[in-house]
């Protein structure tokens, strides 16, 4: 090949756009999704336990719907955000056991997030891990992994100990019939959990003495990591058993937490009303 005709096909190379590089234009709207609504983030795990309990992928699948029907603009994976995928979330929900178990980057990732104000939500052995003192300081309580520090498979009697708290509307004192609760929390100190409800550990096996202790199983936490801004987590302690998803008292305190943790009107996501739909030609 010839210098010139080289010269050539590198300068047709240079203004040629490569595919990789092309444009496009952004994605239609999702149909039903409401753009303006609280961004949030579920973060799931892989199934474990039985079948109908500790369902985290059932609930990535139910929840990123219920959400969305209820106005929010949901994300999700089983895979612990990235500083990108967090870039504009208001509320993390956590739906996974041991999440205690961060590396360094993701606490990192965690406590930026956190220090921009952002919301978090721990269900169940979300709060499980190594160093149940650290992560006290990011939900308000945590639990130590590998521990007898739980009931098993026993009826969980909520006493509501703050009744006037927006998050609490409509929860009347309920038993939930077969779940799980848990006792030898580690509580943060300064600031502490303001306690939403109680129940009583039932007389299981895995209980021995501490049956009969009242502890707190759902509960609100505000703090503020030093250099940030102030930040929110709710927690609810049950959900060992599927099932108690499906309970109505459950999804709109639920539902109510979340908004809460994000800043929002604590009733945005129960009053969502969707506006109708175009008909499709």
């Amino acid at each position: 090949m010839s210098r010139r005709l080289l010269e050539l096909c590198l300068a047709l190379a240079v203004c040629v756009p490569s595919s990789h590089a092309q444009s496009y234009p952004p994605a239609p709207p999702i149909p039903g999704q409401n753009v303006n609504g609280m961004h949030i983030y579920i973060r799931a795990g892989l199934k474990t336990h039985a079948p109908g309990l500790h369902d985290y992928p059932q609930f990535l699948a139910d929840w990123s719907k219920v959400l969305t029907e209820h106005g929010a603009v949901v994300d999700g994976s089983y895979h612990f955000p990235t500083d990108e995928e967090l870039a504009h979330t208001d509320v993390i929900v956590f739906y996974k056991g041991d999440s205690g178990y961060l590396t360094d980057k993701q606490k990192t990732t965690l406590e930026t997030y956190l220090k921009r104000g952002g919301g978090l939500v721990g269900i169940h052995d979300t709060i499980c891990g190594p160093d149940p003192a650290y992560f006290a300081t990011i939900f308000g309580g945590a639990k130590k992994h590998g521990e007898v520090n739980y009931t098993w498979d026993a009826p969980i009697p909520y006493t509501i100990v703050d009744k006037s708290d927006p998050i609490m509307q409509g929860m009347t004192d309920l038993t939930l019939p077969d779940d799980e609760a848990f006792f030898s929390m580690t509580w943060a100190q300064n600031p502490k959990i303001h306690v939403l409800a109680t129940t009583v550990m039932a007389a299981t096996p895995s209980a021995g003495t501490h049956k009969g202790e009242v502890v707190p199983q759902i509960w609100t936490y505000e703090h503020t990591l030093p250099g940030g801004q102030p930040a929110r987590a709710f927690v609810w302690m049950q959900g060992h058993k599927y099932e108690s998803f499906s309970n109505p008292q459950i999804q709109a305190m639920l539902l109510r937490g979340i908004a809460w943790a994000g800043k929002h009107p604590v009733n945005e996501l129960v009053d969502y009303k969707a506006p109708p739909q175009r008909k499709r030609d």
